[in-house]
């Protein structure tokens, strides 16, 4: 990734509120597991990373930002949490290495299958984006940045679905899930094991 992405990031990860976890982890935090090792990929200021490590799991939080690095590390004391400045575009991913991976407003297509490999069998995946069908201006406005329709379910398609949501314009615009999808995937450990 180029410097002038870096230099954006840094640009906004600088100051302002400290995000909410996703609304994908917090939603179903109830099918967590109790411990284990957690990724957070291009986690910005670490908001989800915070929110696991605090759960009592051992998390890695990684993005190309040293400035929101630098400011997860400042508020994550006495966590086992290691936040590290890293392109995940060129990151060598491990494999099997994590029971929980979450991905929030983040969508680097090439990277799925690296994810769902990083998984451990039985992992969890979190996975929140925004999504073409929006009904606001929220998120990207670039079409690379958007999902389309079902898509979060064809990236991780080898995954068991615990849970997902995609509500697009459908009903009352002004209530439920709007102009993001969401998806809580599992990884097959009886596939992993034949």
């Amino acid at each position: 990734m180029g410097s002038d992405l870096r230099v954006k990031w840094d640009r906004i990860h600088s100051g302002g509120d400290w995000p909410n976890p996703a609304r994908v982890l917090t939603d179903f935090a109830h099918l967590l597991p109790s411990r284990g090792k957690a990724l957070e990929v291009a986690c910005g200021l670490g908001s989800n990373a915070l929110f696991l490590a605090r759960r009592g799991m051992s998390v890695e939080a990684l993005d190309l930002s040293p400035v929101a690095i630098s400011r997860l590390r400042e508020r994550s004391g006495g966590l086992d949490l290691a936040a590290r400045v890293c392109d995940v575009t060129s990151w060598a991913w491990p494999r099997e290495a994590y029971e929980v991976i979450v991905v929030s407003r983040f969508l680097d297509r090439a990277l799925c299958p690296k994810i769902q490999s990083a998984l451990k069998p039985g992992g969890l995946l979190y996975y929140q984006t925004f999504v073409k069908e929006k009904v606001s201006a929220r998120g990207p406005s670039n079409p690379d940045f958007l999902l389309d329709v079902n898509e979060l379910l064809r990236l991780f398609q080898g995954l068991i679905v615990r849970a997902f949501r995609e509500e697009g314009g459908l009903g009352d615009v002004s209530l439920g899930w709007r102009d993001e999808a969401c998806l809580v995937g599992q990884k097959n450990w009886r596939k992993c094991h034949e």
